[in-house]
């Protein structure tokens, strides 16, 4: 897939290659796995110099072979094999296998993605500007098939992500979460990484502690990337369950309290299904999953009309898609606890 991406002013490259790691946690990702490579070698020659590992979780589909054949391409690209599978675990461990003593940062670099020019170095650079703890970016999704397209027209709406700044955002400042993009390693170290037993969410828990720390999170939107949005509804659904899981549990852990677009998709659903039960002993109660499904229409025949595609009519099956799935996912774990 070509990138559209537009390269970044060239960054300060007096960063010693040797202080930063860069981690590609993957899964069967063969599809997307060498263009993502790829993009995080475009620039700079600076780049071929930084340690680049992905960390594979098992994957069936032939991404570790195609990781191994570039390594004869970029002599600075490993593979590390991660049994634990969780994306999680892979950044962990490859902090602790491969980061020596004088790395000072670590750059994580999401395998479902096309990265802009020089995009290693301008993370890092961030990083040594702001001194924050982290860096977050936005993403801008941009899809390749029918369903794909719509859900990236879609998830970066409020219908869609629930207006997250760091889905399409376009103004950089100090956030309390993100799209994890840089780490200062000695505050990733001091808080232990990533908790390894989160499947999804592992970026927010992450981002609470820092809080804790007394760290600082900064989106810098002026370094974006294309996001690869999943291409079935059945992917998608998985992929929404498991966040809304990992929502619960993180709140769960820190005792948070949800925020209101959070419990939206909730209500969304507790509702839908109430009117269903209920209609049948009173009509008037299908006016809350009519309402429902109305909004949806409404959002897919706007969607089409905007980008003058019928694609678009596909709008409103993504977005229930990851309501529905979301909320499902963090009702089943608000019903088991912290676990």
């Amino acid at each position: 897939m070509e990138s559209r991406v537009i390269p970044l002013e060239k960054p300060n490259s007096r960063i010693d290659a040797s202080q930063v790691l860069a981690v590609i946690p993957a899964l069967n990702e063969a599809r997307h796995i060498e263009t993502c490579i790829r993009s995080l070698m475009t620039g700079d020659a600076w780049l071929r110099s930084v340690p680049l590992v992905v960390v594979d979780g098992g994957s069936t589909d032939g991404t570790a072979e195609i990781v191994e054949a570039l390594i004869k391409e970029f002599p600075n690209l490993r593979i590390l094999y991660n049994p634990e599978r969780f994306q999680s675990a892979a950044v962990n461990r490859a902090v602790t296998e491969c980061a020596g003593p004088e790395a000072r940062f670590l750059v994580r670099c999401d395998a479902h993605s096309v990265f802009p020019q020089d995009f290693i170095l301008s993370v890092t650079s961030a990083l040594l500007r702001t001194g924050a703890a982290s860096v977050v970016i936005p993403m801008d999704a941009q899809g390749e098939t029918c369903f794909e397209k719509a859900n990236a027209w879609i998830v970066d709406t409020p219908l869609g992500s629930g207006g997250s700044a760091h889905r399409g955002g376009r103004q950089s400042g100090y956030v309390d979460h993100g799209h994890h993009a840089g780490f200062d390693l000695t505050m990733f170290r001091s808080l232990g990484g990533y908790d390894g037993a989160f499947s999804h969410n592992e970026d927010a828990e992450y981002d609470e502690r820092v809080a804790q720390a007394g760290g600082q999170i900064y989106l810098d939107a002026t370094i974006r990337k294309i996001y690869i949005p999943r291409g079935t509804v059945g992917a998608l659904a998985k992929q929404y369950f498991n966040y809304g899981k990992g929502r619960a549990r993180t709140i769960f852990k820190h005792g948070q309290r949800p925020k209101i677009r959070q419990m939206l998709p909730v209500l969304a659903l507790l509702g839908s299904l109430t009117g269903l039960i209920a209609f049948p002993f009173f009509a008037p109660a299908l006016i809350l999953p009519a309402g429902y499904f109305a909004i949806l229409v409404t959002a897919s025949i706007l969607v089409c009309a905007v980008k003058r595609s019928p694609c678009g009519l596909l709008a409103g099956v993504a977005s229930g898609t990851m309501h529905m799935s979301w909320a499902a996912g963090f009702i089943k774990q608000s019903l088991v606890g912290p676990r």
